[in-house]
């Protein structure tokens, strides 16, 4: 689009969504979320600057939005090398290769730590402050209120969650891990859903993933469950669209006829 809103006016409202979450996490944390942090941004920063020698791919403002999630949700007690290896992977395979942010599939920062979680076992996952937690409400209201956040995402995944502690599922403890992914990973507007049904069926299918890996995964932290949930939607994600378009078809035939 040109003018005002091209891509790099999205990620730059999009960071600053996250603002509110990413201060809090860096006050809690103090200098070692700091040094995860700076560790994150560089290693995105030279990646970006390989892609952009190598293909002319302009560096964008998403990097920070990757370094921020990835650092805030990225297991503890891997060390540099480890945690710069699970980045890599995940800014190369999950954006970069595909075109740089906006073209991508998957969220760069949901693959690499997903690739984390299944190349090191037992690996210790964050545990939030309550304040970090609750500071991703109004990073979720900016986010809806500037249009870069898909709000049918965050309601269908909110509906889920409340179904499920109506019903008495045992998901309490995993919560706080799911509202901060949920934000951060799953709300983001590029792997998301497009469509308005396939945006509902995104946040109940993470939802739903979240109680079932929750009830069914025996030994995993929160952030890990939640963190999976967040792959296996967003991969989801154009086949939603693909059914709401489908029907959409279905009821436009019915409506109007065949042709």
């Amino acid at each position: 689009m040109k003018g005002l809103w091209d891509r790099e006016t999205t990620a730059l409202m999009l960071l600053a969504a996250y603002m509110p979450l990413a201060l809090f996490w860096l006050w809690y944390g103090g200098s070692q979320a700091l040094v995860g942090l700076g560790l994150a941004v560089f290693c995105l920063a030279v990646w970006n600057l390989v892609f952009m020698l190598a293909r002319a791919q302009p560096p964008s403002f998403a990097a920070m939005i990757t370094a921020v999630a990835f650092s805030m949700l990225a297991p503890e007690g891997l060390g540099a090398f480890r945690l710069v290896l699970g980045l890599s992977f995940g800014a190369v395979m999950g954006e970069l290769v595909f075109g740089g942010w906006g073209r991508n599939v998957v969220n760069p920062a949901t693959v690499a730590l997903a690739f984390l979680g299944f190349g090191f076992h037992g690996i210790d996952w964050p545990v939030f402050d309550a304040p970090v937690v609750w500071t991703a409400v109004p990073a979720a209201v900016i986010g809806v209120a500037t249009g870069v956040m898909p709000a049918a995402v965050i309601l269908g995944a909110l509906a889920t969650g409340g179904v499920a502690l109506a019903l008495g599922a045992p998901i309490d403890a995993t919560l706080p891990a799911a509202g901060l992914v949920l934000v951060l990973l799953v709300a983001d507007p590029v792997t998301s859903a497009a469509t308005t049904l396939g945006r509902w069926l995104n946040g109940a299918l993470f939802g739903g993933f979240v109680i079932m890996f929750t009830t069914g995964w025996n030994g995993a932290a929160p952030a890990q469950i939640a963190v999976a949930a967040a792959l296996l939607a967003s991969l989801a994600a154009p086949l939603l669209d693909e059914i709401a378009v489908n029907l959409w078809i279905v009821q436009r035939r019915w409506r109007h006829g065949r042709n």
